[in-house]
């Protein structure tokens, strides 16, 4: 076979560039493993630890409140009398037994007046958190929670949280923290102040008569305000608390010390046993990467690790395998890489040209030079006449080649090689001619014989589902394998696609032809009826222009006539003869209107509009329009208003133009709403870059399904006042005025309701700075 190799150069080791290359860039696995689980373990017994003593604080705290409020509201009950009679030796004995209890420091009793009438306290503390106090040092509270209560007595206790400074007492706030703070090296003792007033106890006698006069007459009694007979304060200290937060908090430092270092050294090991099988693997990837697949890394475990090891095992065998593989595979593949290079310069040769003789010659001589074939022969199949014919030729001797084309072979599904190649589309081997002599039309195997062929393979030429011919070749005195079937099968459907290609350009190019005259005969006759109607178009527009002038001389001169005659220059008028006068002037005024709408539509068929724009103040320019039409408007009762407008807006237009867009719109809402009716005009701003005008009307209204019609010329729109319909042209030619202003109209209505015709027409543009 000829064609040229494909050297394919060895690779060199890849080395990965994800390795680490520095030393100081490397965080071991371990290291991570061990320094992650034993922040786990550090964040998880500091919060559990704090947890518990925060819970146990408040706990505690609420324990000492609660044994405050009991001893403080016993010591109120037992003292009452005491109190009342004053006696000072009963209320010592009585704050003795209370100072019995370890947490109070102090108990005051304060009369009525204010005045103490007994206290006694533990002193101040010797040393910080300690249970020795000094009784040289005693304190109280301040007497202003006392006085206080005596002035306004409750039934509850009033707790107060103070802090013991070097100059006094300090009230804290309720979520202050009860353990100990040192400021300028002293102690300051936190404690709670229980402070509850005796109150007076009220005669049941007086009571129960209280209630029968007011269960009797039906009002209610006033109750005296409960007074106090004095004041009773207990000072619980939050030292014993303290101590026992502070020796729970060492207790759990050391207990959470110890199950961290637990922790880590089990951390330690743990990571110990999981990374030691992971290094191993690593270094056998690290051969393998360098190439050296014969790596065997022993498993330790029997875990994950284990079977990610005995899976690396496997895939470096699997390795080795397909690296035996591809070695053996490698010549196959070169030679592959050639035929592939000649496949892609035929293809590249076949896209090259649309005429069929040449593609077919540059075809056959590719293949024959590039793949080895010593002779070649392409077919074309006729499927409608059922004959195939000799497309190209290529290796045979000029007679034969003469003769060949000359033949005309006739191709039935008898099971011969030409119908299997033709009408099944199956490609052939034939590794013997002799073999399938009797397959084989008769006008072609004198000629095989004779050239010497033996051998060939065929591949049917299909595009798009259908067969146009197929390919023959053979390689001379070598027979034909499958290596070259599947090879000229490929090149086969290339041939397929450029022989399609270049029928269809040929059937093309008669078809443009053929085309280009017709195109050219109906080009003729169009610019003969273009040239006719452009003449009938300018003859309409000149009798349009001619009538309208003409009509309108005499059409003046009757109004004139008319109007003199309405205005008695022709003597005295019956009643009679004035009315039908004026309907004479009526019908005339509505004459000239649709007079001066034809022209007015003739001109704009023929583009003859011009627009001049300049800048006009719509609110002004709307209001002197209308103006114009109240007279009207009043003759019919009918109510003509212009809306204030939003904001100062300055439009472009043609003033004349706009001003007959106004008139159309304003006259025709007026002449389509009955007496008493109402017409608004309104301007305002539509969008950032155009201003609105609407004109509305409580007339007739129009249908939903004629509102596509109202624009359209000479339409025959329904109305609810047919006496009062023109030409149809006005809104046309309103509508045309507005579009070449550069703005928009619609309309939208309701019938039996009115109508609201909308007009946008553009800003003038402010100038910038």
């Amino acid at each position: 076979m000829k064609g040229p190799l494909v050297n394919t150069p060895t690779l060199p080791p890849i080395t990965p560039p994800y390795l680490p290359s520095g030393p100081g860039r490397f965080i071991s696995l371990r290291t991570k493993f061990v320094v992650f689980f034993s922040l786990i373990l550090v964040l998880t017994c500091a919060g559990m630890s704090w947890y518990f003593i925060h819970s146990k604080r408040l706990a505690m705290t609420e324990q000492v409140r609660n044994l405050g409020v009991i001893l403080v509201k016993n010591l109120a009950h037992n003292v009452r009398y005491g109190i009342i009679i004053e006696e000072r030796v009963m209320l010592e004995q009585f704050i003795a037994g209370v100072l019995g209890v370890e947490e109070v420091v102090y108990v005051r009793i304060t009369g009525a007046d204010g005045q103490v009438l007994a206290e006694k306290s533990k002193g101040t503390l010797t040393s910080p958190l300690g249970a020795l106090r000094s009784s040289e040092r005693p304190f109280y509270p301040s007497p202003d929670t006392a006085t206080s209560l005596i002035r306004a007595p409750g039934s509850e206790p009033t707790v107060t949280h103070l802090r013991l400074t070097a100059t006094g007492t300090v009230r804290l706030q309720e979520d202050h923290s009860t353990l100990l703070v040192s400021t300028s090296g002293l102690q300051e003792e936190t404690f709670y102040d229980f402070a509850l007033p005796v109150l007076r106890r009220s005669e049941p006698r007086l009571e129960s008569l209280a209630l029968q006069a007011e269960e009797t007459h039906g009002t209610r009694v006033a109750q005296a305000a409960p007074q106090a007979f004095g004041v009773v304060q207990v000072g619980l200290t939050e030292v014993p608390m303290q101590r026992e937060l502070a020796q729970a908090l060492r207790t759990f430092f050391l207990l959470t010390l110890g199950i961290i270092t637990t922790g880590i050294l089990c951390t330690n090991l743990l990571a110990r046993r999981i990374i030691t099988p992971l290094r191993n693997l690593a270094a056998g990837a690290r051969n393998v990467g360098e190439g050296d697949l014969s790596t065997f890394v022993v498993p330790t475990t029997q875990d994950e690790v284990g079977q990610l090891t005995a899976l690396f095992n496997l895939m470096t065998k699997s390795l080795q395998e397909r690296d035996h593989a591809i070695s053996t595979n490698l010549d196959t593949i070169r030679r592959h890489m050639a035929q592939l290079t000649t496949l892609n310069q035929s293809s590249a040769a076949i896209t090259s040209t649309l005429d069929l003789d040449r593609l077919l010659s540059t075809v056959l001589q590719l293949l024959s030079e590039n793949l080895g074939f010593a002779r070649m022969v392409l077919f074309l199949w006729d499927s409608e006449r059922g004959v195939a014919t000799v497309g190209q030729m290529l290796g045979m001797p000029p007679e034969i080649e003469h003769a060949a084309r000359r033949l005309t072979i006739p191709v039935h599904p008898d099971g011969g090689v030409a119908a299997d190649l033709l009408i099944h589309g199956k490609p052939v081997l034939i590794p013997n001619v002799d073999d399938v002599a009797d397959r084989i039309s008769p006008a072609v195997l004198p000629m095989l014989r004779q050239v010497g062929i033996f051998s060939f393979v065929a591949a049917p030429l299909r595009s798009q589902q259908r067969i146009l011919g197929y390919l023959g070749a053979d390689r001379g005195s070598v027979p034909c394998s499958n290596e070259d079937l599947e090879l000229l099968m490929t090149i086969a459907s290339h041939v397929a696609v450029a022989v399609d290609n270049a029928r269809a350009y040929t059937e093309l190019a008669t078809l443009t032809e053929h085309l280009e005259r017709r195109v050219q005969e109906r080009t003729h006759e169009l610019q003969t009826v273009n040239e006719r109607l452009q003449e009938h178009d300018q003859r309409r527009s000149k009798f349009v222009s001619v009538a309208s002038h003409e009509l309108r001389t005499p059409m003046t001169s009757i109004k004139g006539f008319v109007e003199n005659m309405l205005d008695g220059l022709t003597g005295q008028l019956s009643e009679r003869q004035a009315h039908y006068l004026q309907r004479v002037k009526h019908n005339v005024d509505r004459l000239t209107r649709i007079i001066n709408q034809l022209l007015d539509w003739s001109r704009l068929d023929v583009g003859r509009v011009d627009i001049k724009p300049e800048p006009l103040a719509i609110d002004a320019f709307v209001r002197d329009v209308v103006e114009s039409f109240q007279t009207l408007a009043a003759e019919k009762s009918i109510t003509l208003e212009v809306l204030p407008c939003t904001d100062a807006l300055t439009v472009r237009a043609d003033r004349d133009k706009l001003e007959q867009v106004l008139w159309n719109l304003v006259g025709n809402a007026i002449k389509f709403t009955p007496q008493s009716g109402r017409v608004t005009v309104q301007c305002g701003t539509y969008d950032e870059h155009f201003a609105q005008i609407i004109v509305a009307d409580t007339g007739c209204g129009i249908a939903a399904d004629e509102l596509p019609l109202v624009f359209n010329e000479f339409s025959k729109v329904e109305s609810a006042m047919p006496a009062s319909q023109g030409a149809q042209l006005g809104l046309f030619i309103t509508k045309s005025l507005v579009t070449l202003h550069g703005g928009q109209m619609w309309v939208d209505s309701q019938l039996g309701v009115g109508t609201r015709f909308h007009v946008t027409l553009p800003l003038e543009a402010t100038p910038t700075t």
